[in-house]
């Protein structure tokens, strides 16, 4: 792959995406210039920590920084991009800024919850969210987290970690349904419930109000309420592609992109959290939400731009850790899919699990075994057929499954 490489480049967003699109960039050898532009006025930060350590209050903004200041990157802090045209960016405040490769990384955002009224309520997805979350969780003493989650589920138990009461409401039948099965749903639920927070599934939210107290009563569509001092609504995210969507650009739930990260208009990319790229393994689009997405396809946009090779599409993995406990995932999982316990035991809360569809490996999750997880990404990506009848304690440790 090579092109003519471009002589200014300008990134919208300056989350993880968009930091590291910059760093690759000069650690390529570009010499052109790079401009950052984002909203948020914090240097870039680790994200994941927003609903773990900075809502603990273990760790300052400070310590969990992504890193240095790029040298030469004109980082604009602060500053919102409101237009895209072929060949430059409109911010909110000075001139258009001209580009000859422009990278999208503008993220996603809280998906609100379309209720009746005006009651308020807190959504936690940047660092902007933590303190007043905080803050109102010690004074009420009580929260209601709308959403089990990945994130609502590690701040519920962040929130009891702060000595806070907490219900966790779910819409689905389990919590962290998108991407486990019931068994270690199960688990999670019992390990919520060994720290005393309450879970309820099923639960369609369709009122929310103010009572004389102060407090907050929650109602379900069958009649089931619940109150809180506080109310946490994490009920996923949606991905801000309204500049893409504005010039043009060919969306779905994000921003289509190709493997090189490019968009349908020539000179644009997009990566993160807004871009949907093609699922290389089961065919079709998806789009990443977690921390090394971000990081991967950053890499790749910014190889891109440069004319450079960018590889294959790296099997996407994330995790969590709630009361203590570190759950790693892999693939593309899903409550539908077969699991089959490779290592370990679920009821013992260390284990590793394969997801499988037909022959098909399509994803892991488990908990203590992290470098089993490394190792069946690799095994997703070659997309070999898997015998389930070689699948036991020792499948990982054999020849034919170690990835050399």
């Amino acid at each position: 792959m090579t092109t003519r490489q471009p002589g200014n480049v300008v990134i919208v967003g300056t989350g993880a995406t968009g930091y590291t699109a910059a760093k690759v960039l000069r650690a390529e050898g570009f010499a052109g210039s790079i401009t950052l532009i984002g909203s948020e006025q914090e240097a870039t930060y680790r994200r994941p920590t927003v609903s773990k350590e900075l809502l603990l209050g273990t760790k300052s903004v400070d310590q969990v920084l992504l890193g240095a200041t790029i040298e030469g990157v004109d980082v604009r802090a602060g500053v919102t991009a409101t237009a895209v045209t072929d060949s430059a960016v409109q911010l909110d405040e000075g001139d258009p800024l001209p580009f000859d490769a422009l990278l999208l990384a503008t993220g996603s955002r809280a998906r609100q919850l379309d209720l009746p009224g005006s009651v308020h309520v807190f959504t936690l997805r940047t660092v902007a969210d933590v303190a007043p979350l905080y803050a109102d969780i010690k004074r009420t003493g009580s929260l209601l987290v709308i959403g089990g989650g990945l994130i609502g589920c590690e701040a519920a138990a962040a929130a009891r970690s702060l000595g806070a009461e907490v219900t966790v409401l779910e819409a689905a039948s389990a919590p962290l349904n998108r991407i486990a099965p019931a068994a270690i749903s199960q688990m999670y639920r019992d390990l919520h419930a060994d720290n005393g927070i309450t879970m309820h599934t099923d639960v369609s939210v369709t009122d929310l109000k103010k009572l004389p107290d102060g407090t907050l009563l929650a109602t379900a569509q069958d009649g089931r309420s619940w109150s809180a001092g506080t109310v946490l609504v994490s009920v996923g995210s949606v991905a801000n592609i309204e500049l893409g969507v504005d010039m043009g650009l060919e969306t779905a739930s994000g921003i289509l992109v190709d493997a090189e990260m490019r968009t349908s208009a020539a000179g644009i990319y997009a990566a993160g959290d807004v871009a949907e790229v093609p699922n290389s393994v089961l065919g079709g689009t998806y789009r990443s939400e977690h921390w090394n997405g971000a990081v991967d396809q950053a890499t790749r946009a910014a190889r891109s731009i440069l004319g450079l090779d960018v590889g294959d599409l790296d099997v996407p993995w994330g995790w969590s850790t709630q009361h203590g406990v570190n759950l790693q995932f892999a693939g593309w999982t899903s409550a539908d899919d077969e699991y089959v316990v490779v290592r370990g035991s679920i009821q013992d809360r260390r284990f590793t699990a394969c997801a499988l569809r037909g022959d098909a490996l399509v994803g892991a999750i488990g908990v203590g075994y992290p470098k089993d997880i490394r190792q069946i990404r690799s095994l997703i990506a070659r997309a070999d057929p898997i015998d389930r009848n070689l699948l036991g304690e020792d499948w990982l440790d054999q020849p034919h499954a170690v990835v050399r």
